[in-house]
């Protein structure tokens, strides 16, 4: 028997260690006999430390649907709680396994605490095989002509465009998945120690995923590179936090966007086709996996600055600013709905993950690593890689960074992107009875104005003009130009 373990690969299909445990064809173990597959996740301590309650309950959610999808099929997913170190070894020693397979991770802790997971597993004897499967392209499969990883995501993504990509995974088939005696219980957030989150989540589990990505490949992905930037639409996928936990196959993702591209009208290079939009969907999941290769590359990016300066950045220390941002009280209404957003759905626009972290950084001048704590801490689809690219390249601070000197206006990103302000009253209920005009136009306004048009709506914590040259200044200190 082998035992395949579940870490950010929630799901049966699509799953290539999970196919390979249950084929017993590696290089794990060659005369493994044919005894089944035994799933197992395992809580561990260690990584629950860095999660939170939006993320804790999304896993919980698509483990209760994981667990359903292997019983239909005779078998059952083995739920423990403690170190893997310790945990894994026991249940192979208890299981009778003959060798442990998982799918890689490639963040600086995942790969430390695999590293530890193999080191246990050769004290006991017990044969292990990890597999890539949470990217298209492993990192360091696609590097420049030094042999280096790309930092410039243009000549990333030809290359990564014009690879082959793999074939989904066959799931198990009936009877090859083992029903272990006592499966163990799901526990609760309250027994995880978190709390409820303040925010609804989305349902996790493959099944809601496939209704998404089936739902999107049949429609908003032909108006994608139109629609993507308004957050008032629903154009974009929503697939990102089933991603992260790999609800559903990345393989899977691409062959149906494949489908969609063979469906579409036009030409991929003709910019205003269909299949310029779906060719502009399938660029955001490169840039899902050049931030991932980066990452895999330089695992101190989580916490330091990709790009050098001469002199450190003179980042402000403004509790009361960044608690306005947090709350979504800074008096500019684009910023303030995103930010309601996500308090309220664990999840945020990607158009307004930009606006709201060009206006941490350039407008309230707060470190990049503020903001970031703050999505980690409330996003459902939180992702290492994703969100300190992300992070960083609105604070100039990243790879294929925007320049420091381009710095978003909030106003105008409001005006562009929610030109009849729908999304703001959505989210900013203070303004639903504001025009467009005076929404945003509110740092305008005077302060009899503001009263009577919404009362309880704040106004501009900050000048955005007179912030946006201090910002210039702070990073031409740090460049060395003053």
């Amino acid at each position: 028997m082998n035992v395949h373990w579940h870490r950010r690969d929630l799901r049966v299909s699509d799953n290539r260690a999970l196919a390979e445990a249950a084929s017993g064809e590696s290089s794990a173990d060659e005369s493994a006999d044919d005894g089944g597959v035994l799933p197992v996740f395992v809580l561990d301590p260690e990584v629950l430390a860095h999660a939170s309650p939006p993320r804790v309950a999304f896993m919980l959610d698509a483990l209760e649907s994981l667990r359903a999808d292997y019983r239909e099929s005779g078998g059952d997913l083995l739920v423990v709680r403690g170190d893997p170190r310790e945990e894994l070894p026991r249940i192979a020693e208890s299981h009778g396994a003959d060798a442990i397979y998982w799918n890689r991770d490639y963040s600086g802790l995942a790969r430390e605490r695999d590293s530890e997971v193999r080191l246990a597993l050769d004290d006991t004897g017990v044969s292990r095989a990890a597999y890539h499967d949470e990217l298209l392209h492993e990192p360091g499969s696609i590097r420049t002509n030094k042999g280096e990883h790309y930092s410039v995501f243009t000549y990333f993504w030809k290359k990564w465009r014009d690879r082959e990509k793999d074939a989904p995974f066959d799931a198990p088939g009936e009877g090859e998945v083992v029903a272990p005696d006592d499966a163990g219980d799901l526990p609760t957030l309250a027994d995880l120690g978190f709390d409820a989150p303040e925010a609804e989540v989305p349902a996790g589990g493959t099944s809601p995923a496939r209704d998404r990505l089936s739902a999107f490949c049949e429609d908003a992905i032909f108006r994608y590179a139109e629609d993507r930037d308004y957050p008032g639409r629903d154009a974009t996928s929503r697939l990102s936090a089933h991603l992260k936990w790999g609800t559903v196959g990345i393989r899977e993702v691409w062959q149906a966007t494949d489908a969609a591209m063979e469906q579409a009208d036009g030409d991929p290079d003709e910019e205003g086709t269909e299949a310029a939009s779906v060719r502009e969907f399938q660029s955001q999941l490169a840039w899902r996996e050049f931030y991932a290769h980066v990452l895999s590359a330089r695992p101190d990016v989580v916490s330091r600055n990709y790009k050098s300066y001469e002199n450190n950045i003179d980042w402000r220390d403004d509790g009361e600013a960044l608690r306005a941002w947090k709350d979504g009280r800074t008096g500019y209404p684009i910023v303030d709905a995103a930010m309601r957003q996500l308090r309220e759905e664990a999840y945020m626009h990607n158009r307004l993950r930009m606006v709201v972290a060009s206006f941490l950084t350039k407008d309230l001048l707060l470190d990049w690593r503020e903001g970031y704590d703050w999505f980690r801490e409330k996003l459902a689809d939180h992702d290492t890689a994703n969100d300190t690219g992300g992070w960083q390249w609105a604070a100039s601070t990243g790879t294929d960074a925007q320049p420091y000197f381009r710095i978003f206006n909030p106003t105008t990103q409001g005006e562009r992107y929610d030109p009849d302000a729908e999304f703001i009253r959505e989210y900013v209920p203070e303004l639903a009875d504001a025009d467009p005009d005076e929404i945003h136009g509110w740092h305008e306004l005077g302060p009899e104005e503001r009263e009577r048009i919404a009362p309880d709506y704040p106004a501009p914590i900050v000048d955005h003009g007179e912030r946006r040259e201090e910002a210039i200044a702070m990073f031409e200190r740090a460049r060395g130009d003053d």
